[in-house]
């Protein structure tokens, strides 16, 4: 892991459960990021940062004093939209998370007031994961030819459309969204706390829906409710395209009119029986070629953890004028508009087809 010239500096709001999330993985890349402090409204949330030995603020002209290139707002969407205006209005950069706004009239009322030059970005990290960011760069090399269809099943809404659209390479087009749901008797034996102890199924929500952009291309979102971390349900990822077919890490297309070629993504990983370098993600390839390197060797992170510092130090690089925009909010709002629209046709048993949005000129170039 090579240091920047200078570690990137970043302020935290927010006491829940997503900014300790950040605050333990910022912790572990000292000589990429400082954390500036940490605005906090509760005693909790306060006496939780202290331990972390950070600087705990109550007021945001405090927060700023410290002049954070960044400042990543972990709160309730309903929440969220303020702070963010507020910040924005004090000349700060800003990582929100997902979603940017709890409804679509707060979302239009936030793009509104933002609009497409304002200094904010949102923590949506699904395709920066090592496996999906090598899938991606699969698309981007055009082994699959043009990419017509993609199916997710893995995560919800807002975030599964940021993959539909990110590997087809959508903007802004208005799309039909068709939705189901069926309930049925599944096990759940972990959740966020950790493990329940039993074995009880219990009635869970599968939503199946699907997505016509136009133009040939579709999308297929699968979802069942716990299944972002059930592990009684595998993540399924499939990438059609005009000379060939990803599915999950399988590669199969056509190199030349008669000749048919099947290839797998191969992972590194360290740390494995006798290898003495430590448990870590090295690399993903692809017939020899590197698709993705970890640009966090010797900090052992998680594949998540991988794609949220990624995300992290992506919105710094950008807010110093260093890096291109990770994910702007004009994406975030076209995947939370494609996210609602499943939730409105599951509540009418209709057809939804999305609108043309006041941030679609900032998509006019695609995903």
């Amino acid at each position: 892991m090579t240091a920047p010239a200078r570690p990137a500096r970043v302020a935290l709001t927010g006491g829940g459960y997503r900014a300790g999330l950040h605050l333990d993985l910022l912790r572990r890349l000292p000589s990429l990021v400082e954390v500036t402090g940490v605005l906090v409204r509760s005693d909790a949330a306060a006496e939780a940062a202290r331990r972390r030995g950070l600087p705990v603020h109550r007021d945001l002209d405090a927060l700023l004093r410290d002049a954070p290139d960044l400042v990543v707002v972990s709160l309730p969407a309903a929440a969220a939209p303020g702070l963010v205006l507020e910040l924005l209005g004090r000349g700060a950069a800003v990582l929100t998370e997902t979603p940017p706004a709890a409804d679509l009239g707060a979302l239009r009322a936030l793009w509104a007031a933002t609009g497409p030059d304002a200094r904010v970005q949102v923590a949506e990290q699904y395709l920066l994961s090592p496996h999906n960011a090598a899938r991606r760069e699969v698309v981007r090399r055009g082994l699959l030819g043009t990419p017509t269809s993609v199916q997710v099943s893995s995560t919800q809404l807002h975030h599964a459309t940021s993959m539909l659209r990110g590997l087809l390479g959508v903007g802004a087009s208005p799309a039909r969204v068709v939705a189901t749901a069926t309930t049925s008797p599944l096990a759940d034996p972990i959740t966020r706390a950790g493990w329940t102890g039993s074995a009880a199924p219990r009635p869970q929500v599968t939503t199946l829906a699907t997505f016509d952009f136009g133009d040939g291309r579709s999308g297929l979102y699968d979802f069942t409710e716990t299944q972002t971390r059930n592990p009684l349900r595998a993540r399924r990822l499939v990438v059609r395209g005009s000379a060939g077919e990803l599915v999950d890490d399988r590669l199969v297309r056509l190199a030349d009119p008669t000749t048919v070629l099947t290839s797998s993504i191969e992972r590194r990983q360290t740390g494995v029986q006798q290898d003495v370098q430590g448990a870590d993600l090295d690399l993903l390839s692809l017939d020899g070629d590197v698709l993705f390197r970890n640009p966090f060797v010797g900090a052992r992170l998680s594949d998540e953890e991988i794609a949220v510092a990624s995300l992290l130090l992506s919105a710094a690089a950008w807010a110093r004028g260093e890096g291109p925009a990770p994910y702007p909010l004009a994406e975030a709002a076209q995947d939370q508009l494609l996210g609602r629209a499943i939730v409105e046709s599951l509540a009418t048993g209709a057809p939804v087809t999305t609108p043309t949005e006041a941030w679609a000129p900032a998509l006019a170039g695609g995903a």
